[in-house]
């Protein structure tokens, strides 16, 4: 049976075919990958700050740096109205201006200077020289100031000597003494001594008393020249210097020239500082 039903197999396929497989089943299209699941979203940002108060207190909070700012604002305002010159509103509101500034928030400086420095002021000094063989002589007028000037032009680390030492002490006579160089209390006898200090060990630097001579007295004078205007001003002012010129002082023996003298006068000068 089994060969009778290969000889029919065979007939129907020809002598000559090989006998074929059955034809293979169609593939189908490969199924598309699955898509990913959409990511969760964040879990939202704790609040912090002002933003984690509730309303409420968020109100509040408001309400407090509101006040804070108009607080500053107006301390502000109140300072620049003390400072600046006077004006149509510190003339209204002067009272309440100095009431709210005084005495915590009291000012010694003026933003707008109302009278600015507007003069040259030259301290110079001159000496009464005891010489060796018993006369006397006047030195010239030694420009103290000048030599300041000149030491610090061009110096990129000025000392402080050179810059305030003799300025200050000028000013701190002319703030303690009165039109006619009277000392005024006891400040104005030790500005008097400080700049005496000053002008003698400057002129013991110059070596004014020159070989065997004594220093016996010292005079000071300041010489006030008009800085000139701007030349598109029409503003007039005089180019004649003005002198004020203090009285003679004695020279203590001790501190009149020689090596001693000057030493004393450099403690002194440091020990005032």
């Amino acid at each position: 049976m089994a060969d009778a039903h290969d000889a029919g197999s065979a007939a129907r396929h020809g002598p000559d075919e090989e006998p074929q497989d059955a034809p293979a089943a169609v593939a189908s299209p490969p199924a598309p990958p699955p898509v990913a699941a959409a990511p969760a979203p964040p879990p939202p940002e704790p609040r912090t700050g002002v933003a984690a108060l509730s309303l409420r207190y968020q109100i509040g909070a408001a309400l407090a740096l509101a006040v804070v700012a108009i607080a500053v604002c107006v301390h502000i305002g109140m300072v620049f109205l003390h400072v600046a010159p006077p004006n149509t509103v510190t003339k209204q509101h002067g009272k309440a201006i100095d009431d709210w500034i005084y005495p915590e928030f009291e000012q010694n400086w003026k933003l707008f200077a109302p009278n600015p420095l507007q003069q040259n002021i030259a301290v110079q000094v001159r000496a009464q020289v005891g010489t060796a063989d018993g006369g006397t002589r006047t030195t010239g007028w030694y420009d103290l100031s000048a030599q300041d000037g000149r030491a610090i032009d061009g110096n990129l680390l000025p000392s402080h000597t050179q810059q305030n030492e003799l300025r200050r002490a000028w000013d701190f006579f002319v703030a303690t003494h009165d039109a006619q160089n009277r000392p005024v209390g006891l400040r104005g006898a030790l500005s008097e001594t400080y700049l005496r200090h000053i002008v003698q060990l400057r002129l013991d630097r110059a070596n004014a008393a020159g070989d065997g001579g004594v220093v016996q007295r010292v005079q000071v004078r300041s010489r006030t020249t008009n800085v000139r205007p701007p030349k598109w001003s029409d503003e007039q002012v005089s180019d004649k210097p003005t002198d004020r010129i203090l009285p003679w002082w004695s020279v203590r023996a001790e501190q009149a020239g020689g090596a001693g003298g000057a030493e004393a006068l450099r403690r002194t000068e440091e020990g005032g500082r």
